[in-house]
């Protein structure tokens, strides 16, 4: 049996997103019911949406974004009860049986995790993203968001959030560490922020310096712009960690100049086309080029406790459901600061 909810979804691949309804299905065992209140826009979003990575699945309700209110449990839940303050991340089920779920990393679900949208469940129906009133989803793969986190700037936490939180605590960001952050969009912004609070020592790389004052006021401790030349010769074999947020294709040689002797560039963004690189610009210095996505469930737990103790919230602008693909055309622009969220009533 199911439930039908209202939602703004996608019709075909580039098509604007409009005000349709999806099913949802009933409270199972274990399944909790959440009443969304605000979604983020992530630019993954966008990708999908445009299916610009392949493989795209129609008509598609994006948002892995979630924040909402537990409205009811299934009998047989135990972490969450009516009226608890929960997210939902990129992901909602995992296989939860091989090696890397039981490490708690089920992000890299050996058998495939099940996207929040644009997937197909271990049920065989189709999964509905967060531009929506309503999500049903197995208690494990929610999250609690703490009571000092508001639930409209603790929404973009369960993407943008997590996925710089993940590698800068993998590689060890705190005292004593140079870190950088590229690009200060969604995703770069929390960078900032988080690395700031993990105590390490905080650099910005931008295009340019119409970001400064921002960058400063959420814990940067330096800003250059990449557009100049001199940027790179500056800060040659600086920096412990590099973590490069945006999409576009970089000329991943000269940031991996700015490394110091074991120094990691981490790519986070996701760029439509292969990179590549000269092998010498790693063995010169023993540098390591990496890739990260996400968090697992635990240390996506982690890091909204984190964020709340430190009173890290995403910069937002708050839109209704109808400026949604308007919204989306200002992402790819940038013209954003620094991440979008629905107002889910508006739906």
């Amino acid at each position: 049996m199911t439930t039908t909810v209202t939602a703004y979804a996608a019709p075909s691949a580039k098509a604007p997103l409009e005000r349709t309804t999806i099913p949802r299905r009933a409270v199972r065992e274990h399944d909790v019911l959440i009443d969304i209140k605000f979604a983020g826009i992530c630019h993954s979003d966008i990708h999908q949406v445009r299916d610009e990575w392949g493989g795209a699945q129609f008509p598609m309700v994006p948002g892995h974004e979630i924040a909402g209110i537990v409205t009811e449990v299934g009998p047989g839940v135990t972490k969450y009860a009516v009226g608890d303050r929960v997210g939902v991340g990129c992901f909602v089920d995992s296989c939860r049986e091989c090696e890397n779920c039981l490490a708690g990393d089920e992000q890299y679900c050996l058998k495939g995790g099940t996207g929040t949208y644009n997937a197909t469940g271990r049920d065989g129906e189709p999964t509905y993203g967060g531009y929506s009133t309503h999500v049903v989803v197995d208690e494990h793969f929610v999250l609690g968001i703490p009571e000092g986190l508001g639930l409209d700037v603790a929404a973009p936490l369960l993407c943008a959030g997590i996925t710089l939180y993940s590698p800068l605590k993998h590689w060890n960001a705190g005292p004593g560490k140079k870190v950088a952050i590229v690009g200060m969009g969604g995703l770069g912004h929390m960078g900032v922020k988080i690395a700031a609070a993990l105590g390490a020592e905080v650099t910005v790389l931008s295009q340019s310096l119409r970001k400064q004052d921002d960058a400063k006021r959420f814990g940067a401790d330096h800003y250059y712009a990449t557009s100049d030349e001199a940027t790179f010769q500056q800060l040659a074999g600086h920096f412990d960690l590099i973590v490069n947020t945006v999409s576009a294709n970089l000329d991943l040689d000269s940031y991996l100049s700015l490394l110091r002797v074991d120094g990691t560039l981490v790519n986070v963004g996701a760029p439509e086309h292969p990179v590549s690189l000269n092998v010498f610009s790693l063995i010169g210095g023993r540098r390591s080029l990496a890739g990260s996505m996400i968090g697992g469930i635990r240390e996506t737990q982690e890091m909204l406790d984190f964020c709340a103790e430190h009173n890290l919230g995403a910069e937002i602008e708050l839109i209704s459901a109808d400026q949604i693909n308007e919204a989306y055309d200002r992402v790819v622009t940038s013209d954003v600061r620094y991440r979008f969220v629905i107002d889910t009533a508006t739906i």
